[in-house]
């Protein structure tokens, strides 16, 4: 307490089951009014009861003002305590809160509204290990207004946290509570099955078992394979309605077996839990810089993961764990940052709403600088910003708690239901259209559906996606990378479509949209040498899709001519291509697929080494591909692109392995 006080900022350690989430913040309460960040909806309303049952204080009995309240301080400070929450579409606090916990990103929101945080005394940061990308950007926003601030004070907290950053970024001292726990007894068992593994440890179970599974779907198949077995089966994760989240967590005399995602992970204490049941996965997301997806994908945890689900068993009791992978399989020691992994549209937006600019703010950790841009151009693609300035637009997309795309989805469709229950899960549909019904000047419940077609391209403009042929499964993004309908969509009729769910190479969702409703983004003209004529070639693009192409002249062609103004690459095939340098400072080759077998690295010219854009054509010429990465080409999506030119150009080489094929600028096989 006399640490923070006097420095203002600190960084607490302590073990899982040590009790720091809910002793130090009611304690720090003293210095003032005082908020708690939690990284999950559900363990911010259960540590909020548990936190009021613990001291004795009154829950706030009311919910709070509208977004954009605000409370007075002087009005909170000095009383015994009353605690609250603010979660998303949830407000229970009053002018008498003194104790707020609350989701990362709505301290995010509030620090939008007032960068000096007026209201509060004390930020508390709980489970910092996790690196949301929002407590990531609420770090770095509580900074600045610590900074402006001889009266704020900032604290960190963890159970499994690589201090060292953070020290060197706060300029904190570190406090580290060595916490008694209660010993586990840590098992392994590979290959066995989450509900096996609960019907071997039921019948010694002291009490409650708490399983770890990565998914809403793994959760309901173990769950299905468990309706027999002499206990209550209750499934927790973030999708469920509040009543069935705390019916999961709930004291019960009944045993219970709780099959849960990461979201029992940390903080969160479950009452009369002695085992833990781990299958060792989890899904995260990450940001596929070819198809400008996140993907959402199964992965093993890290160790400090490991160790916080084991400590679910340890808190009131000695504890048993069942770890289902192998006891020789090495972990990695600390979870990759989101901030690493996935889309910044959203923090890009906070940043700039703020007052900021993305490329220039002070990061925790700064991501690379090609991400931030990317995420600059989306927000502009969907019109929620004008350079460095936010549109009206913009200011709308602001006030929906979803993605930026999501958003603009809704705010195209007016708010129409049928938009809403596209951008939200099925529990939030409620509170995203009384949220559109207030924010929107133009709102309608009902739409048709080209209008919502239209609305679903104006929040994903990139995610154009274009038949290569009539009725072909293949399709060309507009981001120049090829992927394949899932079989159990491929018949939708159309050819153009904005692809909604991508995974790898496949999607698996899609909405169809119309060719004359694409504006062309740029235009080129080309030359296409034949035996003795020059045909000038006009091509106008949809991003990485030609929309229209057609010949604007012709002419014959001279002695030899000596091409000497533009830089020129050396191919595989042994030919050299001119390098065109675009206005928007990339650097593109148009090449015949063909001589570039075997290259897995894309080139890097010029002094700042940037990455070579090919444009892989055809033996028409037309592209087919535009990629900066030729080794996940090869590897991936060149099977479909040869499967369909092998079918319309049979008499040209298109070898099953490009990686041992000779590159060839012939447009034949050569007869043997």
């Amino acid at each position: 307490m006399a640490l923070v006080r006097a420095e203002r900022r600190a960084i607490i350690v302590a073990p899982p089951g040590s009790g720091k989430t809910t002793r130090i913040p009611p304690a720090l309460v003293r210095l003032g009014r005082t908020i708690l960040l939690q990284p999950r909806r559900v363990a911010a309303r259960a540590i909020a009861r548990r936190i009021a049952a613990e001291q004795r204080w009154p829950l706030a009995a009311i919910v709070g003002k509208p977004d954009g309240e605000t409370s007075s301080r002087s009005a909170a400070t000095g009383m015994t305590g009353e605690v609250g929450w603010h979660i998303r579409f949830e407000r229970r606090f009053s002018r008498r809160t003194n104790l707020l916990v609350a989701t990362e990103g709505i301290l995010t929101a509030r620090l939008q509204s007032d960068p000096l945080l007026s209201d509060f005394d004390v930020i508390v940061l709980d489970e910092f290990h996790e690196r949301s990308i929002h407590a990531d950007l609420a770090l770095a926003l509580a900074k600045q207004a610590v900074a402006s601030r001889h009266d704020l004070a900032l604290v960190v907290m963890s159970a499994t946290l690589d201090t060292k950053p953070l020290e060197e970024f706060l300029g904190a001292n570190v406090i580290t509570i060595a916490a008694r726990q209660y010993p586990i007894d840590v098992r392994y068992a590979p290959d066995v099955s989450v509900a096996r593994a609960v019907r071997e440890a039921l019948p010694s179970a002291r009490g409650h078992i708490l399983c770890f599974l990565p998914g809403r779907r793994e959760i309901e198949n173990t769950i299905a394979g468990l309706r027999d077995v002499d206990a209550r089966v209750l499934p927790l994760h973030g999708s469920l309605d509040v009543d069935a989240q705390e019916a999961a967590l709930a004291p019960s005399a009944e045993k219970k077996v709780i099959v849960a995602t990461n979201v029992a992970e940390t903080s969160l204490t479950v009452d009369g839990v002695s085992d833990v049941i781990d299958s060792g996965l989890q899904k995260i997301l990450r940001y596929d810089a070819e198809t400008a997806v996140d993907h959402l994908v199964t992965e093993q945890i890290t160790a400090d993961s490991a160790e916080q689900r084991a400590g679910r068993s340890g808190r009131t009791g000695p504890g048993r764990v069942t770890r289902l992978w192998d006891s020789r399989s090495l972990l990695r020691e600390h979870r990759q940052p989101e901030i690493r992994r996935v889309d910044l549209a959203g923090p890009a937006l906070d940043i700039l709403s703020w007052g900021g600019d993305p490329r220039t703010f002070a990061w925790f950790e700064r991501p690379q600088q090609e991400r931030i841009d990317s995420a600059m151009a989306l927000l502009g693609m969907i019109g929620a910003i004008d350079g460095r300035r936010l549109t009206t637009i913009g200011e709308h997309i602001r006030a929906f708690p979803l993605h930026p795309r999501l958003a603009r989805v809704v705010i195209a469709a007016k708010g129409a239901d049928d938009a809403v229950a596209l951008a939200a899960e099925p529990a939030e549909r409620r509170e995203i259209a009384d949220m559109a019904r207030r924010v929107l000047p133009d709102y309608s419940r009902t739409i048709d559906d080209e209008s919502l077609r239209r609305a679903v391209l104006a929040g994903y403009p990139d995610r154009v996606a274009m038949r290569r042929s009539a009725k072909s499964p293949e399709l060309l993004l507009a981001t120049g990378t090829g992927a394949l309908l899932a079989r159990e969509i491929e018949h939708t009729p159309g050819e153009f479509f904005v692809a909604m769910d991508v995974r790898g190479d496949i999607v698996h969702r899609v909405v169809p949209i119309e060719r004359e409703w694409l504006t062309h983004t740029r235009s080129e003209r080309v030359e296409q040498n034949g035996h003795n004529s020059v045909r000038v070639i006009e091509r106008r693009y949809y991003l990485s899709i030609v929309l229209h192409e057609q010949q604007i002249a012709s002419r014959a062609l001279p002695k030899k001519r000596v091409e000497t103004e533009r830089p020129r690459l050396k191919l595989p095939s042994g030919r050299s291509v001119a390098l065109d340098v675009r206005d928007d400072g990339s650097i593109v080759a148009s090449v015949k697929l063909q001589e570039l077998f075997g290259l897995a690295e894309t080139p890097r010219v010029g002094p700042d080494q940037t990455p070579v854009t090919f444009e892989l054509l055809a033996p028409n010429g037309r592209p087919v591909q535009v990629t900066k990465d030729l080794r996940s080409f090869w590897n991936g999506t060149y099977q479909q692109v040869r499967k369909e030119l092998r079918a319309r150009y049979p008499k040209h080489p298109w070898p099953e392995d490009p990686w041992t094929a000779v590159p060839t600028h012939r447009a034949k096989r050569r007869r043997s």
